[in-house]
């Protein structure tokens, strides 16, 4: 088990990180989603070793992971972390890359697990290519390739698919946790997306500011956010009072309300004049406003712009 107690940490005087503790059992995959600048990537380093705590210590089972005045190297053996500058060496294969803490003492069994890595990531046919003529996205499938080479206990991942193409992306997510969670890889992926959250983790942690200000299952984050803030990433989200869209007037609780959560009806609680209307594919996402304020909901077709309708809770 991976255990962060009670942890602060600043570059400065100023702190990152705030009194931040939580507890991760093996095999499981926790997502750390937040605004850009808090935390997300620092939380990952001092994790791995990178930096002394100010305060705090982290374990993972009875070994303490302890910074650079401890370590003259770094990081922590049992864990891998990838951050977002890749770390390949540019002028030799992407096949030498990801071999390059295998031991060459078995030949055939390292060349066998290259290739079993390189599978994962989709990147086979680029095998004898040197890395430097790689794209971006390219890069860091081939760096994802990299840190699984020495099978970790706890590997850490920072934006891991910032620079892949979604056609791409959507199978590479499948097949990565797929795997680490056959192998009861344990898992901390420091992300924008929600996508890494709702559909791979088992449970997620919302940092603000360097504190955790929601933290359980993904599916429960996801469907009961405590403010506007969680709700806001996973996407578009709605305040409105209850009384706007029921026939309850006495009640003045607020709703946090998904688009998908709104729908259009003749005679609803919530009049609304469209703004604009935006093709999602399977439905259009539309923007409107309602008492000077501004409402998305989700409908099949779109809709007139100006046009005035009526909402209520699907």
């Amino acid at each position: 088990m991976l255990q962060v107690k009670t942890i602060s940490f600043g570059y400065t005087e100023k702190k990152i990180i705030h009194n931040i503790a939580f507890a991760v059992p093996k095999g499981k995959n926790v997502a750390v989603l937040g605004e850009s600048g808090c935390g997300k990537s620092t939380l990952l380093k001092l994790i791995y070793g990178l930096h002394d705590l100010d305060v705090g210590h982290i374990f993972w089972n009875e070994t303490e992971v302890l910074g650079p005045k401890f370590n003259l190297v770094p990081g922590m053996p049992f864990m891998k972390y990838l951050a977002q500058d890749f770390d390949l060496m540019p002028y030799i294969t992407v096949a030498e890359n990801v071999g390059k803490y295998l031991s060459n003492f078995y030949p055939e069994e390292k060349k066998q697990r290259i290739q079993e890595l390189l599978e994962i990531v989709e990147m086979t046919e680029f095998a004898d290519v040197k890395a430097k003529y790689l794209s971006g996205g390219q890069q860091q499938r081939v760096a994802l390739a990299k840190v699984l080479a020495l099978e970790p206990e706890v590997l850490l991942l920072d934006e891991p698919f910032s620079h892949i193409d979604n056609f791409r992306k959507n199978a590479l997510r499948r097949n990565l946790f797929a795997y680490l969670k056959s192998k009861g890889i344990t898992v901390i992926i420091a992300t924008h997306d929600s996508v890494d959250a709702l559909s791979f983790s088992d449970e997620t942690i919302i940092l603000r500011n360097g504190k955790v200000v929601a933290r359980g299952a993904s599916a429960t984050i996801y469907n009961n956010p405590e403010t506007k803030y969680v709700a806001s990433l996973f996407g578009e989200v709605n305040e409105l009072q209850l009384s706007q869209l029921t026939d309850e007037v006495d009640k003045d609780e607020t709703l946090l309300l998904y688009p998908h959560q709104l729908k259009v009806v003749e005679n609803g609680f919530l009049k609304a004049n469209v703004r604009q209307c935006y093709y999602k594919g399977s439905h259009y996402l539309i923007k409107s406003v309602s008492d000077r304020k501004v409402i998305f909901f989700e409908h099949e077709t779109e809709l007139e712009i100006n046009a005035e309708v009526t909402l209520m809770i699907s």
